[in-house]
């Protein structure tokens, strides 16, 4: 008897070939994540047409849509434009040209929140444990809280008193300090980190995600120590693109919930954030009387310009000018 041929296999579907292109190009997971939301709120806005039945204009129509009926900020655009870019260019294989001039979202010229000394050292005076520890290297090392959470062990020089930020915004490296006073409590977290990376080695697990191809350069790299998540999480998660159990890094919303409580405690009635200890770091700095060229490099910033922001929110009154009830007679 003749065996039925078995059917060919279907091709996959937008969204999969999406994240199937996302993967191959390496993008961050959240990546990943953001431009499938675009790109299925692109679809649904043009009726669930296809968008190789879409062009420029469909394009231009919904950014448009976006800034005007939805009001989003001009960041939430761009990234909105970056995921439709990569849908056409890199899946798609389509150029879409020059696109129709349409409506922007107005990008705003904001200060940013700066804590004083005084309610830097209040706010994480109410933050203990493994959140208290990062909290004080974001203020102390002027980390992002996704720099923090990244870190792996060997991104640590307790020698040179230096951290190593890899792939930082932009996907570049640099070097920042690690403070001594939050070496001293990161040593014996590590030790405890350790037992836990060995109780999962003897489990058969304690495998961490590496960057880009070395896991396929390095087979076996990812059980070494190095190689694991200064801050993992406390319990075993499957991974959301294999499906096998591992240990994950903290999730940034838990160190957000435990920084706007402290902030809270303290009595600050500013908007106080994880990114607000970055910004105190870099105007700390500047007041203590530290280059700008060097708080550049150690926040990472490509250009001078935007580290001259915190030259307007130094602790030198309006301006840094003296009001004239103040002069004296």
């Amino acid at each position: 008897m003749d065996e039925t041929p078995p059917r060919p296999s279907s091709p996959p579907r937008l969204l999969e070939r999406v994240a199937l292109e996302a993967r191959r190009r390496r993008l961050a997971l959240r990546t990943e994540q953001a431009y499938l939301h675009w790109v299925r709120r692109f679809v649904l806005f043009h009726g669930k047409r296809h968008p190789s039945e879409l062009g420029g204009e469909e394009v231009a129509a919904f950014l448009a849509h976006l800034a005007v009926e939805e009001s989003v900020s001009a960041s939430t655009q761009n990234q909105a434009l970056s995921a439709l870019l990569f849908l056409y260019r890199s899946v798609l294989g389509v150029d879409l040209g020059q696109l129709p001039e349409t409506v922007r979202a107005q990008r705003p010229r904001r200060l940013p929140v700066v804590l004083s000394r005084a309610e830097a050292r209040a706010t994480l005076a109410r933050l203990d444990g493994v959140a208290g520890l990062i909290a004080r290297l974001l203020y102390g090392a002027g980390l992002r809280i996704l720099e923090a959470l990244r870190l792996r062990v060997q991104d640590l020089d307790f020698d040179r008193h230096e951290i190593l930020v890899r792939e930082g915004k932009g996907d570049r490296d640099r070097r920042t300090m690690l403070p001594g006073s939050v070496a001293i409590d990161l040593r014996p977290h590590l030790e405890r980190v350790r037992r836990l990376h060995e109780q999962d080695l003897a489990a058969g697990l304690g495998h961490v995600v590496l960057p880009g191809a070395l896991a396929r350069k390095w087979p076996q790299a990812d059980a070494e120590w190095r190689w694991q998540w200064v801050f993992p999480t406390p319990k075993l998660a499957a991974d959301p693109r294999t499906g096998e159990l591992r240990r994950h890094h903290l999730s940034p919303q838990r160190i957000q919930r435990a920084v706007r409580r402290a902030a809270r405690d303290a009595g600050i009635d500013k908007h106080v954030t994880c990114h607000t200890f970055r910004h105190s770091f870099a105007t700390h700095l500047l007041e203590a009387g530290y280059d700008i060229r060097t708080v550049q490099e150690l926040l990472g910033h490509r250009e001078v310009t935007t580290t001259m922001i915190y030259t307007h929110v130094l602790n030198k009154g309006g301006l840094g000018v003296r009001s004239p009830i103040d002069l004296p007679e």
